[in-house]
Parts: structure tokens; sequence; C-alpha cells
């Protein structure tokens, strides 16, 4: 078996856990790759250790932080389609599978095959102007158009399928995919939808109308988001709140699920609602 590490070492500053899973992945025949980073903080120099080869020939990726690494991991992997197995080193995660405190039997059932696989869909957006050839991004989470540093509100219509649906002036929009529907989607009023379910959230940010709601749509349909060519504040497209670009008034983004999915390795030692039980109490708590 081959399995690839990726560890957010900001996180895990002093390496020790990386190195514990190393090690004992390695105590038991496991092929393990990771990436230069890695490789240079803890003295390790081999050829085959570099990113092309894990996302290549990883029968397994082992994500070692938090949810937002988790989400990077995913856009570079999606093409391989290769299985994810997080183990959080932050707070309590939806994405990442186990604790560290779990960390060992965890991988006992990892590397005898005790798990199944949840395929998560995917977003693909991309940006048009006259200006430039088209660019375009993937997403786990959601695709974000929103305003700037300025308190300005920005100004865009929104297309499905072609449709004018309507106007909006506020701080911005969210398309999301189910998973990142608990995400910065739930925090501006969104629903909450069942991972499995495919289809694509539409949530305003702060609209600046009292009868502006969510709207869930077909994962089949393409949502178009063009912006006023009045506004009059930067504006900036986010890619699962990691990767951002400035776009301009006048451009056009386009929305749409992608080819490719998300492989997210479970225990089956607890479900998504068990997950979303935790978290919500978590929130409650530290709201008190």
């Amino acid at each position: 078996m081959n399995i690839g590490i990726i560890s957010n070492l900001d996180k895990d500053k002093d390496q020790l856990i990386t190195r514990q899973v190393i090690n004992w992945l390695e105590a038991r025949n496991v092929q393990v790759y990771f990436d230069e980073r890695i490789s240079a903080e803890l003295a390790v120099v081999k050829d085959n250790y570099c990113n092309e080869h894990i996302f290549k020939h990883s029968d397994i990726i082992i994500v070692l932080g938090g949810d937002g690494t988790l989400l990077n991991v995913a856009r570079q992997a999606s093409c391989n389609g290769v299985p994810l197995f997080g183990i959080n080193m932050g707070h309590l995660g939806f994405l990442t599978e186990t604790e560290v405190d779990d960390m060992y039997a965890s991988l006992e059932k990892l590397i005898t095959g005790d798990y199944s696989i949840e395929k998560r869909m995917m977003l693909e957006a991309f940006i048009r102007n006259d200006d430039e050839p088209t660019k375009d991004f993937i997403a786990l989470n959601d695709i974000v158009v929103a305003k700037g540093n300025f308190s300005r509100l920005i100004t865009y219509s929104i297309f499905i399928n072609d449709n004018f649906v309507d106007v909006y002036s506020g701080d911005g929009i969210i398309v999301s995919s189910p998973t990142g529907s608990t995400a910065y989607s739930l925090s501006a009023g969104g629903p909450i939808v069942a991972p499995d379910v495919e289809v694509l959230l539409i949530t305003p940010v702060c609209p600046h109308t009292l009868h502006s709601r969510s709207i869930l749509v077909s994962n089949k349909d393409l949502v178009k988001i063009e912006l006023g060519c009045n506004s009059k504040t930067d504006i900036i497209l986010t890619v699962d709140g990691q990767t951002g670009i400035k776009i301009n008034p006048g451009d056009v983004v386009t929305v749409k699920q992608s080819i490719y999915y998300a492989h997210l390795i479970k225990l089956n030692n607890r479900s998504f609602f068990d997950v979303l039980r935790a978290k919500m109490s978590e929130r409650r708590d530290n709201n008190k």
C-alpha cells in the first residue's frame, strides 16, 4: 500500500505527530510519500518524496491538520481521485474524520481496509471579461464574490441557466456545495444540506433587501453572476476562503458542478448529523 502524508506544519510545529504517523506506517511496511516541506523539516531526502508522486501514486492521502488543510488538499487531489483521510489537529471539523487521540486505532482500520469512501461534489467557477482569457477554479466548499475592504455595497445580477433571477445589492454572494452549506453559507443564513444531496446553494451576503433569501438549484444548473458596471469598490472572488483574486465591475462569474469529486474516507463511527450536532453545541458553548 502507498500512503501519502500532507501535514499542516504550522499546527504540528515540532513535527511530532507527523513523525509518529510516518514511523507507524513504515513499521508496517507501508510505502510513505510526503511533500518537500515535510522532507526538509524531517531532514529526509529521497527522490520520490515530492508533491507529484503524492497525488499520482498514493492509494490514500492522510491529511494532518484541520478542515482548511483538507480543503486545500482536496482541490489538488480531485483530478486524481485519490481518497483523503483527515486527522484533526484543530477544532472539531466537519471534514476531518478522526482526532489525534484516536489516531492509531484509526490508522489500523485504514491499513486493513475497514472504511468506506464518501463522494462529495465539487464546484467549478469561470471568470469571463473582455480583457483576459477565461480563468477557472475548483472548490469543495464554496465560490464567493464579495466586496473588498471598503463599506460600499456591490450590485450584481443572478441568472440560472441564462434565466434572469433578480438584481441584488449587498456585501456579496455565496455559491456553495452541500459540503459548504455548513461553512460561510451557514453563517450568512443559508440552509444546512446533507452532503449526499447534490445541489447548488445560492446565498446572498448581507443583502440590502429584506426579501432576499437563499436559493437551492439542481446540480445540473449553471449559476451566472454578472457584476454591475457601476460598482465603486474592490470586488474579490474567493475559492474555499483560501484562494482570492480581484475581479472587476462588468465581469461575469459562472459556477457549476465540477466533473471532479472529493473522496473522503469514513470509518463509520459517526454520521454527518453526529458531527453537526457536536459542532452546533460547540458554537453555542463558545457564544456563552
